[in-house]
């Protein structure tokens, strides 16, 4: 498909097409994620300080029904003479009575004489109101007597909802939601006379807590000051978060939110905190039915873009083909026109760029065939020859006296620097036209110095040369002119490329499978194009490499490293802002050459 132009076409906006309706759907579901949060948090925030303020009010009502207020010194009396005056006994019953039918939530009350260890009781059995009197001194005992006693209000509330609360009384806690306790205490000496307990059972507290939506899988938990429950809709949910020690994560502040998980679930939790006692609404929702309409939405978004994306291509389909095929005819008498059928002519329509290109091909044609005209007994086709001819033989030997010649006239003169360098030029010649493949370290060193020498009488003190080979390399065994190809590469690279001071290292060491031989510089180093083509030509065979003169001592060395030593010895280069190293791996065992 991607040699014809009708398809790249049809692919590229294809591509584009899909990028865009992907883009959108993708940032929109990520808005609306975002906005659902933004939205239940809001939502759920109002909704949960609504409903707390009425449950508060719910509360405070409680405490105003506990309240004897203008009766105070009568009840106090009553409470304190019960025992003694039947007047006294009466005018409680008529007491509890009135409170009694002052509520339709009301289980039962029951009013405790300290003193007495006495209560008295009213409740409704078998729709009758009945009130008994009883003696029961483990009152005093359990936990919810002791912290009204303890309380600076002089009140406590006991909740139900968790298993193995004590009402201390024959109240069926199934029926009761919570209890409300009040101490009444004597005006003038401030010690307990009783203690006047209610029992409400959950409608009025149903009815308000109605006003919070609970869809499926989400939660609804209402807490004291200090966290005990008064209403849950999963005592196994409650467990998992307390203990997860999610209620500790409930802030003072009125309101607020935070996330949390369980398991593969994920919850936002809202809470609402009463500003009159701190009590509770905590509603944990979670982020999967939050996300449901962005998720629905995204769905839609896609169908929407399928769509699109069918009609597009379509639509895509026919203006492509309507632009390739001025092209496909033109290819065609292109084609024709190389396999030498030279009556080629293309078909001009219009004055677009196709119209340009079909117009002057017929131009071109006209021309070609014009000149073959001209010139049909040339030649179309000549051979390809190599002509080797040596202009000149220059003898080795002749050479390298005529250099110990010029050294001595420039001794004679005294011009040492001119001496040094043609001995050192002497001594190079020597050493590279050596008939040896493989020679010991110490020799290609001071071949190297000698070498180097030569080029900083070219460069000065822009080129600096630092040494790192142990003595006990010195006698390694390593193809001959090698590591002057990895200096030049580092001369020509590095120090012809700047105009700053290049330093050049050298070194040696051993690993357990080969000996290692660096050359580093810290000059601008390879590009990657051009580093990615070198590491190319390393691979390619022999046969199929291109002409690369910038490289081609790096291939050649690469190829006589794998000649002389196997498969596992190679030329290695890295590269990058701090400078350029090479490495010359040579196989260690093997080959007897290390």
């Amino acid at each position: 498909m991607s040699r014809r132009l009708v398809n790249k076409l049809i692919l590229l906006f294809t591509f584009i097409i899909i990028l865009v309706v992907g883009s959108l759907t993708y940032i929109s579901y990520q808005m609306l994620q975002k906005e659902s949060i933004t939205n239940s948090i809001s939502s759920t925030s109002n909704n949960l300080l609504l409903v707390n303020q009425n449950l508060e009010d719910y509360l405070m009502g409680m405490e105003q029904l506990s309240l004897p207020q203008i009766r105070y010194e009568e009840i106090t009396y009553a409470i304190t003479h019960e025992s003694q005056e039947y007047a006294s006994k009466m005018y409680l019953e008529d007491y509890l009575r009135g409170l009694y039918y002052s509520r339709n939530d009301l289980k039962a009350i029951y009013l405790y004489v300290v003193k007495e260890n006495k209560y008295y009781a009213i409740s409704k059995v078998n729709n009758d109101v009945k009130i008994e009197t009883g003696n029961n001194s483990a009152i005093k005992e359990l936990p919810w007597y002791e912290k009204t006693m303890s309380s600076a209000q002089n009140r406590s509330f006991q909740s139900f909802v968790t298993p193995n609360s004590d009402p201390g009384y024959s109240v069926n806690s199934e029926e009761s939601f919570m209890a409300y306790h009040r101490v009444l205490r004597s005006i003038v000496s401030r010690q307990p006379q009783a203690v006047l307990s209610f029992y409400y059972d959950s409608s009025v507290r149903d009815e308000i807590l109605s006003d919070i939506p609970v869809d499926a899988g989400q939660h609804l938990l209402y807490l004291s000051p200090d966290n005990e429950p008064f209403y849950t809709d999963d005592p196994e949910f409650y467990s998992r978060v307390k203990e997860a020690s999610l209620l500790d994560k409930l802030a003072e502040q009125s309101n607020g939110e935070f996330t949390w998980s369980e398991e593969q679930q994920k919850y936002l939790v809202v809470y609402d905190v009463g500003e009159q006692e701190g009590w509770k609404l905590v509603k944990p929702i979670p982020y999967t039915q939050i996300y449901e309409a962005a998720r629905t939405t995204r769905n839609i978004s896609f169908s929407i873009g399928f769509l699109f994306l069918v009609l597009s291509i379509i639509v895509v389909i026919y203006f492509s083909n309507a632009i390739t095929k001025p092209l496909q005819r033109l290819s065609y008498q292109m084609n024709r026109f190389s396999t030498g059928d030279f009556d080629a002519e293309a078909e001009v329509k219009g004055r677009d760029e196709i119209a340009y290109l079909s117009r002057h091909f017929n131009q071109m044609v006209k021309r070609t065939n014009d000149l073959i005209n001209e010139r049909y007994k040339m030649k179309l086709v000549e051979k390809n020859a190599i002509l080797k001819a040596l202009e000149a033989e220059i003898n080795p030997h002749f050479l390298y006296n005529a250099l110990q010649a010029i050294s001595t006239k420039a001794l004679k003169n005294e011009r040492y620097d001119i001496a040094d360098m043609v001995d050192a030029l002497a001594l190079t010649l020597r050493y590279c036209i050596s008939g040896k493949d493989i020679v010991q370290a110490r020799e290609e060193l001071k071949h190297i110095e000698n070498y180097l020498s030569l080029q900083k009488a070219r460069f000065g003190s822009r080129l600096q040369v630092t040494y790192a080979w142990d003595e006990s390399l010195r006698e390694l065994e390593i193809p001959k002119l090698s590591l002057q190809t990895l200096v030049e590469n580092s001369i020509k690279h590095a120090l012809e490329k700047v105009s700053s001071t290049i330093t050049i290292d050298i070194s040696a060491s051993l690993t357990e499978t080969h000996a290692v031989i660096s050359v580093w510089d810290n000059g601008p180093g390879f590009t990657p194009e051009r580093l990615a083509q070198v590491r190319s030509s390393f691979e390619s065979e022999w046969e199929d490499r291109e002409g690369d003169n910038e490289s081609i001592g790096l291939v050649n060395l690469n190829t006589r490293l794998k000649l002389l030593y196997g498969g596992k010895a190679e030329l290695q280069i890295e590269t990058d802002k701090g400078g350029t190293r090479m490495l010359m791996l040579l196989s260690r065992g093997g080959v007897s050459h290390v």
